[in-house]
């Protein structure tokens, strides 16, 4: 037996140690040694007055078309999310169970912003349509659209509208 093989067993077991001690304190933590952070993508609205420039989370599951931005406590200006409800279709939203107002942005499979719905009311049930076929919700802070001038036929720029 050479010392390789003698050291190995007493190695390897001190690295399974160590590994699982790790493990352990980021579950303690609340950290998920295989959670990911949001992945933010730049969505950019054409104005009258310029091009606004946001920064967007993607929203393409179920699940998490279903949260959206429901239980969070702030949405800094800048920042937004982003509903993929492909195909072009009626959309309906709420705001049950979010705690800030929000302008609910819906956007047409070209691009053009179809209708806003401003300032909407935090924790209510009442549906908010988006009164025609759309491809895309963009929820931003409420006071948004009305600060940048954004307005129904603006156009929006990012992949999920015809790749721009």
């Amino acid at each position: 037996m050479n010392l390789v093989s003698m050291v190995a067993p007493v190695l390897r077991g001190r690295l399974t140690a160590s590994l699982l001690a790790t493990l352990g304190l980021l579950v303690t933590l609340g950290a998920s040694p295989i959670a990911q952070a949001a992945s933010f993508q730049p969505l950019e609205i054409a104005t009258k007055s310029g091009v606004q420039v946001f920064s967007v989370e993607l929203a393409t599951t179920e699940a998490e078309k279903t949260t959206g931005l429901m239980h969070r406590k702030e949405l800094p200006d800048g920042k937004g999310m982003l509903f993929d409800f492909s195909p072009e279709q009626q959309i309906s939203m709420w705001m049950k169970n979010t705690y800030i107002s929000l302008d609910m942005i819906f956007i047409r499979a070209d691009g053009r912003i179809l209708r806003i719905a401003e300032n909407t009311e935090p924790m209510s049930t009442k549906i908010i349509s988006s009164g025609g076929l759309a491809k895309g919700v963009l929820e931003v802070i409420a006071g948004t659209a009305q600060k940048y001038g954004i307005r129904p036929g603006d156009r929006v720029a990012h992949p999920l509208f015809n790749g721009r």
